[in-house]
C-alpha cells in the first residue's frame, strides 16, 4: 500500500431528507492505522462508513484517499472493501467461489480467481475448508471468508460494519485478537464501527467517538480513557463519575476512586455516599453508590481490598480522590 494513502474526511455531511445523520465531520486516518468508530445507534458512525465504502453519497464534503478525491467514485472504484455484519456469504457457492467471486464478477480468468482465492484462504488459516458452503462452516470461520473475499481485491482501506457483534463473547474475543493480527501483519488502513467500548479500546490506534452526527472525541484508547472530552465521552466510554465541582464538571475514574468508613468534609476532592449495591466480578468488585451531589456514581476495588473490609449494601461512606485525579470536562 503506497506511504500516503491516508483516509480524510473533509466537512462530510449526510442528509435523509429533513434529517442529518452526518453532520460536516473533519477526520484524518493515517495509512496503515486501525481507527474504530465508536457510538450509540444513531449517532451517525455507520453512515460515515457507508459514504466512505461508496454505498452512501455524501450530501455535502469531500472523501480522499490518498491523492485521490473518491467522493463520487462508484464503490468499485474507491480502493476500499467492505465487510458485512452478516457476513452477506452466497449460501449455495464454496468458500473458494466465494473468495473468488468479484474477480469473476470483473472477467478474471477461473483458473487465476481460484488461485488467488486459494492463497486469501491459506492465509487466514481455511484452506483445507476451501470447498464447504457457509453453512458448514462456523460463525469464526465464516468471518474469515469474509475477511478473505474483502481482501481478494487488494483494497487500500478495508472497511468492518460492527464484525464481531453477531459472534458469542468467547468467540469475540478471539476474532478481535485475530483482527488485530491480522491488520498489522497487512499493513492495511482499518476501519471500524462499533458501539462496544472494550472492543474499540482494545483494537484501535484510533478511536472518533461519535454523538448525534458530530465527533465528541478522537484520540488514542489511552488519552479517550484518561482525558475524556465531554460528559457524553466520560460517560459513554465508561470507568468514570462525572461529578459537579468548583470547576463545572469533572470526570475522576472509577478505580481511583476510594471509599473511607471516617467522613471527610465535602468538597472537590470528597463526597459523603450511600452503599446501594455490592458485585463480585473476579479480580474486582463493582460498588454502585448514591452521593451527596449525584445520584449514583461507582467504585472499583481490588477484590483483596475489599476482602480485607468488606462493604454492604446501606453502608455509609465518604468517597474521596486525590486533586491530580480530576480531570475536568468541556461545557
Amino acid at each position: 500500500m503506497a506511504a500516503d494513502a491516508k483516509l480524510e474526511l473533509i466537512h462530510v455531511t449526510k442528509r435523509y431528507g429533513e434529517t442529518t445523520a452526518v453532520d460536516r465531520i473533519a477526520l484524518r486516518i493515517a495509512a496503515g492505522s486501525y481507527c474504530c468508530l465508536l457510538g450509540p445507534s444513531g449517532c451517525g458512525k455507520t453512515s460515515t462508513l457507508r459514504m466512505i465504502a461508496g454505498h452512501e453519497i455524501a450530501s455535502e464534503g469531500d472523501i480522499l484517499l490518498g491523492d485521490r478525491n473518491i467522493t463520487g467514485l462508484p464503490a468499485a472504484e474507491r480502493g476500499t472493501a467492505m465487510m458485512f455484519q452478516s457476513y452477506a456469504l452466497f449460501p449455495h457457492l464454496s468458500a473458494l467461489d466465494n473468495v473468488a467471486f468479484s474477480l469473476k464478477m470483473r472477467g478474471v480468468a477461473k483458473a487465476d480467481r481460484q488461485k488467488k482465492a486459494a492463497e486469501l484462504l491459506d492465509r487466514v488459516s481455511l484452506g483445507a475448508l476451501a470447498h464447504r458452503k457457509p453453512a458448514e462452516l462456523s460463525g469464526g470461520q465464516q468471518q474469515r471468508v469474509a475477511l478473505a473475499r474483502a481482501l481478494i481485491t487488494e483494497p487500500k482501506v478495508l472497511l468492518l460494519d460492527e464484525p464481531l457483534s453477531a459472534l458469542d463473547p468467547f468467540l469475540r474475543i478471539k476474532m478481535r485478537a485475530e483482527l488485530k493480527a491480522w491488520q498489522k501483519t497487512l499493513g492495511m488502513t482499518f476501519v471500524h464501527v462499533t458501539h462496544s467500548q472494550e472492543e474499540a479500546m482494545a483494537l484501535a490506534d484510533q478511536v472518533v467517538v461519535m454523538n448525534n452526527g458530530r465527533i465528541e472525541q478522537d484520540a488514542s484508547p489511552h488519552v479517550l480513557f484518561n482525558a475524556p472530552r465531554s460528559e457524553f465521552v466520560a460517560r459513554f466510554i465508561g470507568g468514570h463519575n462525572v461529578i459537579p465541582a468548583a470547576a463545572g464538571l469533572v470526570a475522576v475514574r472509577c478505580d481511583r476512586t476510594r471509599l473511607s468508613r471516617a467522613p471527610l468534609p465535602e468538597g472537590d476532592t470528597a463526597m459523603s455516599a450511600t452503599v446501594r449495591g455490592v458485585e463480585y466480578q473476579g479480580s474486582y468488585v463493582l460498588l454502585t453508590l448514591a452521593g451527596a451531589r449525584v445520584p449514583e456514581f461507582n467504585v472499583v476495588l481490588s477484590e483483596s481490598e475489599f476482602d480485607a473490609a468488606p462493604w454492604n449494601s446501606g453502608d455509609s461512606a465518604s468517597a474521596h480522590w486525590d486533586a491530580a485525579e480530576v480531570h475536568v470536562l468541556a461545557a
